[in-house]
């Protein structure tokens, strides 16, 4: 097939509404088309740097070519080029992008994983890999990678954890005009305990500015509207964080705690699972710093020690809520990731129709959409 058949074919659909794609079926396939067309992009990539017909101009690298006559950044070229070469090594995957099973997204997380220490597990489980990052959701696939990762070079995981703690590093310097311009990076467990912490002083800021602004208009504000943008308020925030440090939390004074959760029954929740309650996949070596400081908390959800409150209780509290947080892990509707931290247990059933406060009746959903099931019948009613 000439290229000028693919860019008439592409003429023609762009000439026409785009309203005529716009449908969800479509949208669905004209996303699978675009994985099908990174695939052969990558696939002619990996023999045009196999063949080096990017030297005869002077580039160094394929890469380096494809940055400058194809005016990419420099991290899309030499991902291409990566991309393709493991296109030419692993022909299961050359498949399953081609067909419009994966996206480019999923062949890098993949082509991660295929490293010597990994090399015979990954040549056993490489069509278990495709099936999975085909089945779920992106962030889900992520988390079956980090595992399968951690399974097939503990070692490796564990190293790779110390590794990425030991490039923590944070720069704060005054510019010519006495502004702070600064750059932080944090290890998981750290940048989880100072984003909440943000998140959570954000929040009051937003608060204060929500009811500042409803006073003034005399009606419910628009975002446009507040005193400040969300990223002045968490530079707010910030500045209230060290604030506060000086003020409120010496050095010698009481520090929260990490809570650490211990699940047992259901086979560990059908798997292994060492991770933040964002969801971050962790090596259990990463835990280690945090044990000596932490609280320890056996959750169990099997018979005949199954952690509940009375079945009738009007609210999921205490330690039934808890074990539904650990359980469900984030908002379950199948659009949503919030984390279950920030989510409210629901009965399935209502309680007004007879719903049981019991882990079988919780479940976890955001604001959103536990709002949208409000005046709804309950399942089967």
């Amino acid at each position: 097939m000439e290229l000028s058949v693919l860019a008439d074919a592409l003429d023609e659909l762009g000439a026409g509404d785009p309203a005529r794609v716009a449908d969800t079926s479509s949208i669905a396939e004209l996303v699978r088309l675009r994985s099908r067309m990174d695939a052969l992009v990558s696939a002619a990539v990996a023999v045009f740097d196999a063949e080096g017909a990017w030297a005869p101009c002077g580039a160094k690298t394929a890469a380096a070519w494809l940055k400058k006559d194809c005016r990419l950044p420099g991290s899309e070229a030499k991902a291409l080029v990566r991309r393709g070469r493991v296109m030419r090594g692993r022909s299961e995957l050359a498949v399953a992008w081609s067909s419009g099973r994966l996206g480019a997204a999923q062949v890098e997380v993949i082509s991660h994983l295929d490293t010597p220490a990994t090399a015979e597990a990954f040549d056993r489980d490489i069509d278990m890999l495709i099936d999975q990052a085909a089945r779920l959701s992106f962030s889900d696939f992520e988390k079956v990678a980090a595992y399968w990762l951690q399974r097939a070079d503990p070692d490796g995981a564990d190293e790779a954890g110390e590794q990425r703690r030991s490039r923590r590093h944070l720069d704060l310097d005054r510019t010519f005009g006495a502004m702070y311009v600064g750059r932080l990076v944090l290890d998981p467990i750290s940048g989880d305990i100072v984003s909440r912490e943000l998140e959570r002083l954000e929040h009051i800021l937003f608060e204060e500015d929500w009811a500042k602004a409803k006073a003034e208009q005399g009606r419910e504000p628009l975002l446009s509207e507040l005193a400040r943008d969300p990223g002045q308020r968490r530079a707010d925030a910030l500045v209230e964080m060290a604030t506060r440090s000086q003020s409120l939390a010496p050095g010698e004074g009481r520090r929260p705690t990490p809570l650490l959760t211990i699940l047992v029954g259901l086979d560990t929740l059908q798997g292994r699972v060492c991770e933040l309650a964002n969801g971050t996949v962790l090596p259990p070596g990463a835990l280690l710093p945090w044990l000596d400081r932490a609280y320890l908390e056996r959750v169990v959800f099997a018979p005949p020690d199954r952690i509940q409150v009375s079945e009738t209780a009007r609210l999921f509290t205490g330690a039934t809520r808890r074990a539904i947080e650990v359980r469900d892990r984030q908002c379950v509707h199948p659009y949503c990731d919030v984390p279950a931290a920030d989510c409210e247990a629901d009965h399935i059933i209502p309680y007004a129709y007879g719903g049981a406060t019991v882990q079988e009746n919780g479940q976890m959903l955001c604001g959103f959409h536990n709002r949208l099931r409000i005046g709804k019948a309950p399942p089967g009613g």
